[in-house]
């Protein structure tokens, strides 16, 4: 599970899909209790932005014209992480040529960051 953070704009329809999934799941986790600790240690998730990203997501996904309707659960959590985006930018590019399309397509990245 990653929380790619990078703008939702960037993503192609697989990874934002995905990504709005493991919102789900990290809340999930949060309200069964199940340690996170390895993926917040490891810069893959941002617990405090977690809902934040969620509406981020799903705000382009409707954009897109997707049909979201999957209102995240509340959670709460004491941990916080950060997530390197630029790295993160990095990976996309070179894991899926849709995303690279998108990354380095029409929009401008300097403007999206």
């Amino acid at each position: 599970m990653r929380i790619w953070n990078v703008d939702p704009k960037l993503l192609c329809r697989q990874h934002i899909l995905g990504e709005h999934l493991e919102c789900h799941l990290f809340v999930g986790a949060i309200n069964k209790g199940t340690s996170i600790k390895g993926y917040i240690k490891n810069g893959l998730v941002e617990v405090q932005n977690i809902k934040k990203r969620h509406d981020e997501l799903a705000n382009e996904m409707n954009n897109r014209g997707y049909n979201h309707k999957s209102p995240l659960q509340d959670y709460v959590s004491w941990e916080a992480g950060m997530v390197d985006i630029e790295q993160n930018i990095d990976i996309l590019k070179n894991k899926c040529a849709k995303c690279k399309e998108r990354i380095d397509g029409d929009l401008n990245i300097n403007e999206i960051m």
